[in-house]
């Protein structure tokens, strides 16, 4: 496939490495699965304006799915992601296989542990962040960035990576960017794109919990448990949701809070036909 100008397309490492050079200012890495929209678009604007040099890497990772998923229907659009990509250039595109990122022979993996590692997502999707540990390691390794840059829709896979990464010590500073919205107030998602109209409506459910929580919130509530009843109360209204959690969490933990005393945040998750869902917020007075 032809990259379009502003755009340089590697599918090996390799080649992606020569390209880079060393010595030349410093790298930003901006992970995706592909599938891109706006909101990976505001990563990438935001590490055009830190680094001299930008990566974008479009992969979509075996091993954080789990049996059942839709890996096989994740859906994979490289030339329309090119395209997307070529105004906000000169960026580099790390497009490769999957025996570029997991060679013959790799046999290694992380393991996600302590309360990261147990809760939310986790339960929900046993296996999925140490696929995405993995891969996220890999990446660094293969790329080797100076930053990477995340979205903070999937909050709990930021606060994994920032864990795994201090805890290994690599020297990849990270950015946790704000979720991008809709004008209605849904979160950005390749998932969307699953949605017929009648879901897209339902959707919107679960940015409406959410404010509901932050709304009983800011107005004193400090019980945890009343706050996720808050949120629950509105996504049970929607009767084509299948509601996997409403939780009200550490912000960094992500343990479960009885009383809302520290830094918190609200998540969820539903399955909405064939399709899963997940948004948070943050709780703010």
């Amino acid at each position: 496939m032809r990259a379009p100008a502003g755009v340089k397309l590697f599918h090996s490492a390799a080649a992606l490495a020569r390209s880079l050079g060393r010595g030349k200012g410093s790298v930003g890495l901006v992970p995706t699965m592909g599938a891109l929209h706006l909101g990976h678009l505001s990563l990438v604007r935001r590490a055009r304006k830190e680094q001299a040099r930008v990566v974008v890497s479009i992969f979509v990772n075996p091993a954080q799915f789990g049996p059942g998923e839709d890996f096989s229907r994740y859906p994979r659009t490289l030339a329309a992601d090119l395209a997307l990509l070529a105004p906000e250039g000169p960026l580099w595109v790390y497009a490769p296989p999957v025996e570029d990122v997991y060679p013959a022979g790799f046999s290694s993996s992380l393991s996600v542990g302590g309360p990261l590692g147990k809760v939310l997502e986790a339960q929900w999707r046993p296996g999925h962040f140490d696929g995405v540990a993995t891969v996220v390691a890999r990446l660094f390794g293969l790329v080797r960035p100076d930053h990477a840059y995340f979205g903070l829709k999937d909050y709990q896979q930021f606060q994994v990576i920032r864990r795994f990464t201090r805890d290994l010590g690599l020297p990849v500073g990270l950015s946790g960017c704000p979720t991008v919205r809709e004008a209605d107030g849904l979160a950005m998602s390749s998932r969307n794109r699953y949605l017929d109209p009648a879901q897209r409506g339902a959707a919107l459910a679960l940015i409406r919990s959410l404010r509901a929580a932050q709304a009983a919130f800011k107005a004193g509530q400090r019980s945890a448990g009343r706050v996720e009843a808050a949120g629950l109360a509105v996504l049970k209204k929607e009767r084509s949701l299948d509601v996997q959690y409403f939780s009200v969490a550490d912000a960094g933990s992500l343990e479960p809070l009885a009383r809302i005393d520290r830094p918190a945040v609200a998540l969820c998750a539903c399955r909405l036909g064939k399709t899963r869902l997940i948004d948070n917020l943050a709780l703010r007075a």
